[in-house]
């Protein structure tokens, strides 16, 4: 038997779920982020624009996203077709409900804003599904 380095794009099983965040606003992406290191999450990359999630969410290595829907005066609508193509789990996050979302993605999750530790981890597990294990408590 042959070992071998990983390779990109190879499944790696991590004990510690791989998250992008795209988020315009530093203090919610701040909060987000102190969430779900909490949670047992690695925060793999924080985005605060459309340009900048695009390319993350191209070429980074992850297990789901947490989307703005806002962007300043953009969507990231373009962000989520990416990691839909890919086959990555995300939800959006926002104030502004759901009648905004386009049809193809009208069966996402939705965190409303504000969102508690909770909700964000009931989200998470959703996504995630049975493969990795969260922690419970803050």
């Amino acid at each position: 038997m042959c070992w071998r380095e990983p390779q990109r794009g190879d499944f790696v099983s991590s004990s510690k779920p791989r998250v992008l965040i795209v988020e315009d606003e530093p203090i919610i992406a701040m909060m987000l982020e102190e969430h779900l290191l909490d949670a047992g999450c690695e925060v793999v990359a924080t985005a605060q624009n459309l340009a900048s999630g695009l390319a993350l969410a191209e070429t980074v290595d992850l297990d789901v996203a947490i989307l703005d829907l806002s962007l300043g005066s953009k969507s990231s609508f373009a962000v989520a077709d990416v990691l839909a193509s890919r086959g990555i789990p995300f939800m959006f996050a926002s104030g502004f409900g759901t009648n905004s979302l386009p049809e193809e993605h009208r069966a996402r999750m939705v965190l409303n804003k504000p969102f508690h530790y909770p909700e964000l981890l009931k989200s998470l597990k959703f996504a995630l599904g049975s493969e990795f294990t969260l922690e419970q408590s803050l």
